[in-house]
Order: structure tokens, then sequence, then C-alpha cells
């Protein structure tokens, strides 16, 4: 079984949009009823009416737990959380996976059709890239048959999976790390977290540029002004020209940009003092890295890779470490829950700090 979406006939109903960064805002807010409950409905809206039903009857799994939401064809609707994965029944319970509930390809129509608020052409040029983000900056990753034009993907059919994945903004998770990414004379050190995927590199950077933004008196660390390439709509969750999320008060954010275009135009338009952007890797964000690099402006980056010799395997990182672009290299990883750091390397002396 699979899903065109470009013939879904699937008409839902009008969406009101909610940010999801707000969701503790939400839940600080709601008194007499089941919290829980209602996160869980607040994200079902995105699905419809026979998933929207099951995620709203959920009460065994605490939302503040779940990481992923999965909808595969044919498969079973799948909940996972930092540790556990959840089979869930048409009632919403927890189960096996014999006796949970199968997606079908009106539930990816549905569920398409609400979170591109009807209009999915206009949603093409993120489909091809495989995912849509969500106001609140929760991203949707899409899978299905990639149609080619000269070896270049051009749209998506036959879209067969969707995994929601629920962004979440922690706050002081920068604090601790944050002086050893200083150097000897105060300034921010060019830097670049990697991790393996749901390792929490885009929150710890989230973090990061707020504390860098607003500046910490403690520290000596004075505010400074943060330019923000947000390719994918993750680390601000902006809405409309609103961010969900507080990246500081120096903070400005380029959002929906490419990350090469993106560093050439926060250069010229807005001299940002450190510049920061989620998962590098592209040969085209390298050039662009390296001409901004020029102007004086501070890095701070994310990539995948889940050590410092699995980033030098990948010919772009490689090329930065090799020209020692970065002076600090920090490993994420999940061995205590998203967010673990593993070690902090001062690439200039080889030493971990």
């Amino acid at each position: 079984m699979s899903l065109h979406y470009t013939l879904s006939v699937v008409q839902a109903s009008k969406v009101e949009v909610v940010p999801m960064g707000k969701s503790s805002q939400v839940e600080g807010n709601v008194s007499g009823l089941n919290q829980g409950a209602v996160l869980w409905a607040d994200m079902a809206r995105w699905f419809g009416e026979d998933i929207r039903s099951i995620l709203s009857n959920i009460k065994a799994i605490a939302f503040r737990e779940v990481e992923e939401i999965r909808l595969r064809v044919g498969q079973p609707l799948l909940v996972l959380t930092s540790d556990k994965d959840f089979f869930i029944s048409r009632e919403g319970g927890v189960c096996s996976p014999d006796k949970a509930y199968l997606v079908n390809s009106e539930d990816l129509a549905s569920a398409l059709e609400r979170m591109t608020h009807s209009s999915v052409y206009a949603a093409e040029e993120d489909l091809k890239k495989g995912f849509l983000t969500l106001p609140g900056g929760n991203r949707v990753g899409v899978t299905g048959e990639a149609v080619l034009n000269r070896g270049q993907i051009q749209t998506m059919k036959h879209v067969s999976s969707l995994n929601l994945r629920i962004a979440r903004d922690i706050s002081g998770r920068g604090l601790k790390l944050l002086p050893l990414l200083l150097g000897a004379d105060g300034m921010f050190c060019h830097t670049l977290l990697i991790s393996p995927p749901r390792a929490g590199k885009t929150t710890l950077l989230r973090d990061l540029i707020r504390l860098i933004s607003n500046g910490v008196s403690q520290l000596g660390l004075r505010g400074q002004t943060v330019g923000v390439v947000d390719e994918r709509g993750e680390l601000a969750g902006m809405w409309q020209g609103i961010p969900t999320y507080d990246l500081g008060y120096r903070t400005d954010i380029l959002d929906g940009c490419p990350k090469a275009s993106g560093m050439s135009m926060m250069v010229r338009s807005m001299a940002p003092q450190v510049m920061a952007m989620d998962e590098l890797g592209h040969r085209d964000d390298v050039t662009a890295l390296m001409d901004a690099l020029r102007t004086g402006v501070r890095i701070l980056s994310t990539a995948h890779a889940s050590s410092l010799e699995e980033a030098r395997k990948r010919p772009t990182l490689n090329c930065l470490l090799e020209q020692g672009v970065f002076e600090r290299l920090v490993v994420l990883s999940r061995k205590h829950g998203p967010g673990t750091i593993d070690c902090v390397y001062d690439l200039e002396t080889g030493r971990i700090l």
C-alpha cells in the first residue's frame, strides 16, 4: 500500500495553529484538567479523525517523555520515548504489535492535508528534502518514492511513512558546558556540536544561542549579537515571523533560508558577532562559512557524527577540521538520555577538556 499525495481528496477541517513550543505554557495554564491529555490532544490536531482520536485517548504514556510519533502504511501505530517503543491500539492503549492500530493510506493523506494546511503543492520544496516543519519547530520526516529529473529530486510521491519528531526547549543545559567553550581571552570559540540523530544537539544549540545572546555575568560573558540561519525552522520555531522559542535578546533569525545563502545575507545585513546554524555538512555550506570567517564572525554549529573519528570521515567536515576552523568539538550521545555530553575536545591542543 502507498499514497500519492497529489491525488489526495481528503478534506481536512481548519487547523487552529498553537505553536508546540508553547506546550509548557499550555500545561501551566490548565486548571482542573488532565494536563497530559490536553498536550496529547494538542499534538493530535495534525492528524485525521482516526489517529486524532487514538492519540487523544492515550493515558499510559506521559507526553513529556514522547520523542516521536511514527506512521507507516500497513504497519502498527508507534510512539517512541527516549528508551522504549510503544505500539498503540485503536482505543489508545499500549499493546502488542498484532493488536495495534494499523496505519492506512487515508491516515497519511489526512495528516499531510492538515500539516500543509490543505496546500501540499506549497510545501513541495520541503517535501523534496524529505521533511515538513510544523509551528513550534516540530519536524515531520517524510519517505516515499522520489521523483527525479536529471538526477535531482523534484518531488515525492507515494508517501508511505511519516515521522513526527517533537521539539523540546530545555533551558540551562548549556550553562555547565559554556565555560569550556570560552578561550583564555574570554572570547567564544568556534564550536561544532556533533551527535547521532535524537541525541539532543539541536536542543543544546538552542540553549547556547540564548546564553550567548543574553550574556552570562558570572562567566564574564557579555551579550553578543547572534545571527541564526534556521534553514529547517527548528531552532526558532518561527510562525508568521514570530519565534516560538526564546533565542535571546540580541538574536536575529533568518528562517527557511538555505544555510549557504543565509550566512552571506546575515554577514551583509546584520553584522553578527556569532553565527549559529544546525546540521552543517553540504559543500556549499563550507564555502559560505569560510567567507563568513574572514569577517571575524564566530561560528556555532551542529553536524551529524557520533565521534571525532566519524566526523573526519565526512569530506565536508574533515575539510573544516583539517583547516583548523573549529576550536572546540562537543560530542553528544544518548548514553544517559538525550543531551549526554561524552567529551569536549580542544582541537588546537588535541586535549579533552
